[in-house]
C-alpha cells in the first residue's frame, strides 16, 4: 500500500457542498451549544443548510444524535457515492408490484385473459401507435400513488413516479426491462399541437340544447348522472362509442358494427349509413347501454356536434336522458370524455381497423380502464366510486 503522501487525492468539493472544516466548525458551535441560525451566521451558511446537516449526518451509533465532524464527513461520503443502486434494483416485491401494473393482461371480469395484437419488441425508444401491446398500462404516478393504499404500513413500497420514468428510459438505471415502454399508454415523445379547423354548428342543435342550457349539478360535478360521449375512428370507417359519467370517470363502451353491404360496393347516395356509426345506429347503441343503468344515473349526455347525434331528439324519448351539445371545435368542453378517449387509443389505435373488435373485447377494455386508478378520484378506481354512488 503506498504511503498516504502518495495517495490520490479526492476531487475537490464545490463550494455548494459542505467541507470537512466547515463540519468542524459546526461541531465546535454546536458544543458551544448555540442554536441553528447562530451557527448559519457564523459560518456564512443557510440555516437551512446547517439544520439538514445536523438532521442527517448526526453521529446515532449510540443512540443519541451528538454532531461529530469525522463521523458527518463519512455519512456525507458515503451519500454522495456513484452510482447508486435504485430501489427498484434493490427491492425485489416493489419491481414485480411496478412490471405488473404496466405489463398486466387485459382480462374479462370472469378472469378470461383477452390477447391483444402481437407486438414484437424493436429496442426503439419510441413506440409506433399500431405497435402497442394490450396490457392494463396504469402510468407511473398511479402505480406511485395507489402504493401507499395497497400497502398503507410498510414504508419499503414507496416510489415516485419519476424514478419510474428514469429506470423506464435512462441508460444506466434500467432496473425494469425496457420493453416495458411499448406498455405505456401514449407512444409520442413530445406533445404536438396541431391546428384547428374552424367549422359551423350542425342545423339540428337549437340554441335551447346547447351545453350552456345544461344543469349546474352537471358543471360542478356533485351529482352523478350526468354523461360525455363521443366516437373514436378507425380505419375503413369503423367506430367505436364511448361513455363517461362525469362524477366519477366510469367509461361505457359502445359497440358499432359495420351493417350489411359495407364496403362491398360504392356508396348510395343519401343511403342508410353502414359504417355502423350513423345516428340511427348510435341512438340505438346509446339506448341499449343507457338503459341498463338506474335511473338516477341517466340524467344527461353531453355531445360534440357530430351528425351522429341527428337522433337526439327520438334518444330522448326513448331513455329521458337530455342531451347536450358542445359549442363548434371545443373538446375541452367534455374534458373527462376526451381525457378517457387518450387512454383508449392504448388499446384501439389510430390507423388500425376497429371493426375488428367484437363487444366482448370492448367489455374487457371497460373493465381494464374502470379499474385503474385515477388522481382526480384520490387515487379510486372508477369502479369504487360508482359502487359508491349505487350504495
Amino acid at each position: 500500500m503506498p504511503p498516504s503522501k502518495f495517495a490520490k487525492l479526492p476531487k475537490p468539493l464545490s463550494g455548494r457542498y459542505l467541507c470537512f472544516a466547515e463540519r468542524e466548525e459546526i461541531a465546535l458551535y454546536k458544543a458551544q451549544g448555540l442554536g441553528v441560525c447562530a451557527i448559519a451566521r457564523k459560518i456564512g451558511r443557510s440555516a437551512s443548510t446547517v439544520s439538514r446537516e445536523l438532521r442527517r449526518n448526526a453521529a446515532t451509533r449510540s443512540g443519541g444524535f451528538d454532531y461529530r465532524a469525522t463521523t458527518a464527513q463519512w455519512h456525507a461520503d458515503r451519500a454522495a457515492r456513484r452510482p447508486k443502486l435504485t430501489k427498484l434494483a434493490q427491492n425485489e416485491a416493489l419491481r414485480q408490484y411496478v412490471e405488473d401494473r404496466i405489463s398486466g393482461q387485459v382480462s374479462c371480469p370472469n378472469g378470461n385473459i383477452v390477447a391483444g395484437p402481437d407486438v414484437t419488441w424493436t429496442k426503439r425508444r419510441s413506440v409506433r401507435r399500431q405497435h402497442r401491446i394490450w396490457a392494463t398500462a396504469w402510468s407511473p404516478e398511479q402505480i406511485a400513488r395507489r402504493l401507499p393504499l395497497d400497502y398503507p404500513d410498510d414504508p419499503m413500497m414507496r416510489i415516485s413516479h419519476e424514478a419510474i420514468y428514469q429506470s423506464l428510459f435512462i441508460q444506466g438505471r434500467g432496473a425494469l426491462r425496457r420493453e416495458l415502454v411499448a406498455c405505456l399508454r401514449s407512444g409520442r415523445a413530445l406533445r404536438v399541437p396541431r391546428a384547428r379547423r374552424r367549422g359551423k354548428g350542425k342545423p339540428f342543435v337549437s340554441d335551447q340544447i346547447m351545453i350552456s342550457e345544461r344543469p349546474a349539478e352537471a358543471e360542478d360535478r356533485a351529482v352523478p348522472g350526468h354523461w360525455e360521449g363521443d366516437l373514436i375512428l378507425g380505419l375503413k370507417s369503423s367506430a367505436i362509442g364511448t361513455l363517461v359519467e362525469r362524477t366519477t370517470r366510469f367509461a361505457l363502451l359502445l359497440h358499432l358494427p359495420p351493417m350489411p353491404g359495407h364496403g362491398s360496393g360504392p356508396r348510395k347516395k343519401n343511403g342508410p349509413a353502414l359504417a355502423g356509426h350513423g345516428a340511427d345506429a348510435v341512438r340505438d347503441a346509446i339506448t341499449n347501454s343507457i338503459q341498463r343503468l338506474p335511473r338516477h344515473l341517466c340524467k344527461s349526455l353531453t355531445w360534440d356536434q357530430g351528425a351522429e347525434m341527428a337522433q337526439h331528439e327520438k334518444l330522448k324519448t326513448d331513455t329521458g336522458i337530455d342531451v347536450f351539445f358542445c359549442d363548434p371545435q371545443s373538446p375541452w368542453q367534455r374534458g373527462s370524455n376526451e381525457n378517457t378517449n387518450g387512454l383508449l387509443r392504448q388499446y384501439f389505435p389510430k390507423g388500425t381497423d376497429l371493426s375488428t373488435h367484437d363487444e366482448t373485447t370492448l367489455d374487457a377494455v371497460a373493465y381494464t380502464l374502470n379499474n385503474r386508478p385515477r388522481k382526480t378520484l384520490g387515487w379510486k378506481t372508477p369502479a369504487e366510486a360508482l359502487e359508491e354512488v349505487l350504495k
